[in-house]
């Protein structure tokens, strides 16, 4: 493919928390990457005109312009790549696994002799390169991924996400306690220098070791620094991150946080002088724009404030916690807040591949809180607002998805919807080919059909597309305008 790709057809993307916008008949000029222009409404005796007007010969592109001319089919559409905010690289051999365990114990059983493998690099190349793969076919041009606590294969996979061409935060696990002898940091010291190791080689690989030209000179891996959590990191250990935090203000941050009740009273036992679990945290310093609080399943509002005040934002994992019987994140309330958040498939604490399956089930989990009779005293407070307790809908859902995961991340100026000026992180999506993709048969075709008709029903293939569909119906999968994945790569 050029460089330069002129698409023309069906778009949907988000505008606002509560906006999607459905464009048909669109044109959108992609050069290097990012979003130049956008068109709306183009009829096909226009295109000549409009290309014209912004300096392109339709008929001479590929020739003249160095370009493609890109025309969907009619039922084809084209929206934002999908952002999965937590999930962990090392665990995707555990899918499926595990299912009578809550967390504690399923970190024991299953995850830290998992996890403990890569030290072998050759088994952490193959392991990785299957992950990143299959994470793009489903979708996720952006993710944000824990390693092992092995700063090598943490190496190993940064080097595969540039490769494949992903857009990704990877970070090395930093655990000094509460795991087994043959799974645990020698120091803190040395967990804290391997980190900042894994934060200076990653700043190497870009962008003079892209595996493809680019006049885009921005990073597509960045590193993260990794607490587990704090229950599985001693004081002096949390201090050392703090620290290196402090000097780094430009690095992420990603850590798990009242996940399990459990959980939530091991950690209070041990850091006593802290009243809440957030309050660890914001202890050392760990709480600013920029970091990733996954779960956040028994948050009080005070917490919630909190985070607020300190800039920092929440990874919804609904997969994760159904599976683990951790609970229910107030996604509302925490919407109503005014907080970031953004969806987290959690792998292989979550059994789902990809950010579709934490859509719907966010959607199912926002209908279950509604519904319940009563709310636990020390989370309700009388807190209302216009997503509190009521079911998410369409719109909200896919912001979580593109554009929450986005601000989250620290990338909503870069990629989440169709702005000009945005790089193009994109899914170009073929709905019917996956069995549960079900198009009516008999209905009229949309070149048949006026374009609100066709807005109408681009509307309603949308939202089959958010609910049932499979990585099938995905034929290709874009990050900064390269084609990367999808069924037809």
């Amino acid at each position: 493919m050029s460089r330069n790709t002129l698409y023309y057809g069906s778009f949907v993307h988000s505008t606002s928390l509560t906006q999607l916008q459905y464009l048909v008949d669109a044109l959108v000029y992609v050069s290097d990457g990012s979003i130049v222009w956008i068109e709306t409404d183009v009829d096909g005796s226009q295109l000549q005109e409009v290309t014209t007007r912004h300096g392109l010969d339709l008929e001479g592109l590929s020739t003249t312009h160095d370009a493609d001319f890109v025309q969907l089919d009619e039922r084809d559409f084209i929206c934002p790549g999908l952002i999965d905010t937590h999930t962990h690289a090392p665990q995707y051999p555990n899918l499926g696994l595990g299912q009578e365990y809550e967390l504690l114990d399923w970190l024991q059983q299953l995850t830290f002799p998992r996890e403990a493998k890569f030290t072998d690099l050759e088994y952490a190349q193959k392991v990785y390169d299957q992950v990143v793969k299959r994470n793009l076919n489903a979708g996720t041009t952006t993710c944000s991924y824990y390693a092992s606590q092995h700063v090598s294969s943490a190496k190993v996979l940064a080097d595969v996400v540039l490769e494949r061409g992903q857009r990704a935060l990877v970070g090395k696990c930093n655990m000094n306690r509460n795991c087994p002898d043959y799974y645990c940091e020698a120091s803190p010291e040395a967990s804290v220098e391997d980190t900042r190791a894994l934060i200076s080689y990653i700043r190497d690989l870009q962008p003079s070791k892209l595996p493809w030209k680019s006049a885009n000179p921005s990073p597509l891996v960045q590193a993260i620094i990794t607490p587990r959590f704090a229950l599985s990191c001693t004081s002096d250990l949390m201090q050392g991150l703090g620290e290196l935090m402090a000097s780094e203000p430009d690095v992420h941050i990603q850590t798990h946080l009242s996940e399990n009740r459990t959980e939530i009273q091991e950690t209070l036992r041990s850091f006593p002088e802290c009243k809440s679990y957030t309050e660890v945290y914001e202890k050392y310093g760990m709480l600013r724009n920029g970091t990733i609080l996954a779960h956040c399943v028994w948050l009080t509002e005070k917490e919630m404030d909190v985070i607020k005040r300190t800039g920092a934002g929440i990874s919804h994992c609904p997969t994760s916690n159904f599976n683990l019987m951790s609970g229910g994140a107030r996604v509302g309330a925490m919407l109503d807040k005014g907080l970031n958040v953004g969806l987290g498939s959690d792998c292989s604490g979550g059994f789902a591949l990809g950010v579709l399956p934490q859509l719907r089930n966010a959607s199912m989990l926002s209908k279950m809180l509604a519904i319940q009779p009563e709310k636990p005293n020390e989370q309700a407070n009388g807190h209302t607002g216009q997503f509190t307790d009521k079911p998410l809908p369409i719109p909200t859902l896919f912001y979580l998805a593109t554009m929450g995961g986005a601000a989250l991340c620290k990338m909503a100026d870069t990629v989440g919807n169709f702005l000009p000026g945005k790089e193009f992180d994109a899914l170009h999506v073929t709905p019917g080919t996956s069995p549960n993709f079900f198009l009516d048969v008999g209905e009229d075709r949309p070149a048949g059909q006026t374009r609100e008709e066709r807005r109408t029903k681009l509307k309603e293939t949308f939202e089959r597309f958010l609910f049932v569909s499979d990585d099938r119906d995905i034929a290709h999968v874009y990050v900064r305008g390269r084609k990367v994945g999808g069924a037809k790569q």
